[in-house]
This record gives C-alpha cells, sequence and structure tokens, in this order.
C-alpha cells in the first residue's frame, strides 16, 4: 500500500486515448470557383442611335457603357475578394486545410486530413523515449552485453528481455538523461523472454504509457526504440509497420553452451529496424503507448523483427508491484491451433480451437496430456478439441496460451471441450508454471 504522504505514483495502465488517424475534413460538393463569367453583350459598345433620334451619341454611350463595365468589375472584384477570404476562414477553421488531398484522378474528390507519419513518430518518440533504458550487464567472467529496459512504475520497475539480464553478476542501468544507477533482477518468466529489473526510485523518473496490443492490427505504424550500437548509440529509433501477428519462433537458450533452443509463441512481427541492443526495448503504436516488448530479429533475413505483445507481459508487471514472485498458469497440456489446412489433414470436426495433441519425432500420436497436471486432474484428454476458456473463444487471434496468461496459478476456470460430437464444460485449477516447461 502507498503512503499517503508520499507524492502520487504512476501506474502503467493509463486510459486509452482516442487515436484519430484519418478525419474527414469535409464532403465535396460543388467545385469552388470564380463567379458566373459576364455575358459578353456586356463588354459591347452601345449601337448607335437613328439620326435625328435625340439618343445619346455613339461616343456617350461609349463612356456610360465603360463606366458601367468598370463598376460592374470593381463590384465583382470586391465580391470575390470577401467571398474567398470568407471561405478561407471557413476551410482553416474546419482544420480542411491541414495536409489535405484530393481522391486521385478527380478534382472534387472528398478531401481527408492525413496525420503525418513524421510528426506522429516525432510526438511518439518524445512521449516514450525517456523511459527508455539502457541495460549493461556483467557475468563476472568478463562477458559483458548492452540491452534495452522500459520504465513502467516510477518506484524503479523496468521491463526488459530475459535474455538481457541472464546469468548477470551486475547490472547497470542507464537512464535517457544519463544518470547511471545499480539494478537487480526481481524475476525471470517461465513461459516467455522476458524479466523484471529494479532500480532505487529517483526524482523525476520518467514513465512509459502502457497500451494494449490486443487492437493492434496489420499494417499499422510501428516505432522501436533502443540501443542498436550498443553504449554509444542510447534511445534509437526505427519506424515500420506491423507486419504480421501471432507469429511463433525459436531462439537460442539463454545459455551459449546449451543447443536447445526456446520457443516464442504469439509474437508481433515488424519490419522497424531491431538489432541485439534494441532487446527489451518498447515497440510503440502511433498514439505513443508500449504495445510490444522488442526480443528477437530474423538472422536470416532483412526487415523482420519480433516483439512480445505487451498483453503478454501485463501480468508479470503486476506481480512484481505487488511484491510477488513471477509466476505463470499451467493447464499441462500439449495442443496444435486449429487451421483450415490442420483441419483438412487430419478431418478434425471443428474449424478452430486447440487440439489436444502431440507426436513423437516419426510423426505418431502420443499423450498430449501431462499426468498429475491441471489439465489430467480436470478431465481433458488426448484427442480433445478446447473450444474456450471463461467463455472467451479459442482461435487463430485468441490461441489457449494468450487466453490462460490473464489468470494467476491457482485460479479455476471454465475450459468447454469437444469430445465424441459432443461439449462438455470441465473447470480447471490453474498449476504454476515449471521453469522448464517450453
Amino acid at each position: 500500500m502507498s503512503d499517503p504522504n508520499s507524492p502520487e505514483i504512476q501506474r502503467f495502465e493509463p486510459v486509452p486515448g482516442r487515436r484519430p488517424y484519418w478525419t474527414a475534413a469535409f464532403s465535396g460538393g460543388a467545385p469552388i470557383g470564380p463567379d458566373p463569367a459576364t455575358p459578353e453583350r456586356w463588354f459591347e459598345p452601345s449601337p448607335a442611335p437613328a439620326a435625328g433620334s435625340g439618343g445619346v451619341t455613339p461616343e456617350s454611350g461609349r463612356g456610360n457603357g465603360r463606366g458601367l463595365v468598370a463598376i460592374l468589375l470593381a463590384t465583382s472584384l470586391i465580391a470575390a475578394v470577401v467571398g474567398a477570404g470568407g471561405t478561407y476562414l471557413a476551410l482553416r477553421a474546419s482544420g480542411a486545410l491541414d495536409q489535405t488531398t484530393a481522391t486521385p484522378g478527380t478534382g472534387t474528390g472528398t478531401r481527408v486530413a492525413i496525420e503525418s507519419d513524421a510528426s506522429t513518430i516525432i510526438a511518439a518518440a518524445n512521449r516514450v523515449g525517456p523511459a527508455v533504458v539502457q541495460i549493461s550487464t556483467d557475468d563476472g567472467a568478463g562477458d559483458t552485453s548492452v540491452g534495452s529496459g522500459i520504465v513502467y512504475d516510477s518506484r524503479g520497475w523496468i521491463l526488459t528481455n530475459k535474455h538481457v539480464v541472464a546469468g548477470a553478476k551486475t547490472i547497470s542501468v542507464r537512464l535517457a538523461d544519463d544518470r547511471q544507477l545499480a539494478g537487480t533482477t526481481y524475476g525471470v518468466d517461465t513461459l516467455t523472454d522476458l524479466a523484471i529489473v529494479k532500480i532505487d526510485a529517483v526524482a523525476n523518473l520518467a514513465v512509459a504509457p502502457i497500451g494494449d496490443s490486443a487492437p493492434l492490427q496489420v499494417g499499422q505504424l510501428a516505432i522501436a526504440i533502443g540501443s542498436p550500437l550498443g553504449l554509444q548509440y542510447p534511445n534509437s529509433v526505427t519506424s515500420g509497420i506491423v507486419s504480421a501477428l501471432g507469429r511463433d519462433i525459436s531462439v537460442p537458450a539463454d545459455n551459449a553452451s546449451s543447443t536447445a533452443s526456446t520457443s516464442l509463441h504469439g509474437l508481433i512481427q515488424t519490419d522497424a529496424a531491431i538489432n541485439p541492443g534494441n532487446s527489451g526495448g518498447p515497440l510503440v503504436d502511433g498514439s505513443g503507448r508500449v504495445v510490444g516488448v522488442t526480443t528477437a530479429e530474423a538472422q536470416t533475413a532483412q526487415g523482420i523483427g519480433f516483439a512480445i505483445p505487451i498483453d503478454i507481459a501485463k501480468p508479470i508487471m503486476q506481480e512484481a508491484l505487488a511484491g510477488e514472485p513471477l509466476s505463470r498458469p499451467f493447464i499441462g497440456v500439449t495442443y496444435d491451433l486449429i487451421d483450415k489446412g490442420l483441419e483438412e489433414q487430419h478431418s478434425l470436426p471443428l474449424d478452430q480451437g486447440a487440439w489436444v495433441h502431440k507426436e513423437d519425432v516419426n510423426g505418431n500420436s502420443i499423450a498430449a496430456v501431462v499426468p498429475g497436471s491441471p489439465g489430467d486432474k480436470a478431465g481433458i484428454e488426448t484427442g480433445d478439441i478446447i473450444t474456450s476458456v471463461e467463455g472467451q473463444t479459442v482461435d487463430a487471434s485468441h490461441p489457449l496460451e494468450d487466453l490462460l496468461v490473464q489468470y494467476a496459478p491457482g485460479r479455476t476456470v471454465s475450459v468447454e471441450i469437444y469430445r465424441g460430437g459432443k461439449y462438455l464444460t470441465l473447470m480447471v485449477t490453474l498449476g504454476t508454471r515449471p521453469a522448464t516447461t517450453s
């Protein structure tokens, strides 16, 4: 519980703000242009009167005509200036003159205001950059490394990658204003490549706004901030787009002497340049909120990097703030997420869900439920299809693992399964995920 006499503590769950990407400025109607052309006859001299008619002479007629023309031209000019000025003021007030574009190929298409990528990136970098730190580690044997981290609470809590601090004997945290502080590893995640580092609270410690990764869409702006070239290049900013969602990759194990690899699931793929020193830094959206934690780059390709969705990180961020050990829920089943190809290949009865299934190296089906695990105790069997957790559908956008991480170990959740043509609801009391579970 916070001290009521202490300054207000900044939390990491900000209220999502509105995000005005494209705003219609005004609808095109009749084109705005000059007044209708003056009839040509107004510029012709008056016809000469018949002799003895007592009418005006040709000379006087031309004089009157010229005066009339001058008056008409002056009136038209004044009207045009006043009208144009009024139109300009109205358009300026509406914001329609701010970086607008017309529908391609037309002169009267609907005009929309376009958010400048450059100004958006600058604003996002200025908002998050002060809360991005550089993390230097030493394993005590002379091996050092540099990564990045995100300050998410003003009491000195930092989110980073597990591989950034794995094996570290000493940790040095360099703030954006160049202050140097000693850090300690509070805990590491047993599910993903995440860790929490703690430093002493200091004055004016900037905190990054934390967003939500669930609403992310392929194609939207993505900004990475970190130290891609080590100690001399902190807070470097790169930008791109969200290239894909729900990616699964394998990365080398933390122990360099191990040949094993770690599987990471449900990642954000981006073409914003990500290099080793970016690890643990933020992936930021166009509103200047952290939506992911950069974690890996593709070694065999260019322009492909990955970030852990921030929604997956939030449970351990909350556990750290509460002073609890970092833990993840465990159900104890191996599964394949059903898609159209898997459905057709194995003649599955459903086109979505988590198929409880496992194969040996020869492709033979084997037991997919860990004996004595929470899933086993609840009655889940190999071959079942898990269709929902607490009423939330399991599908390509909501894998079983992503749904489970929302709940703390020890929580009992309802799990719907499909077996033998029937839907069954089982109650599963989640266990604690072992550190060695992949």
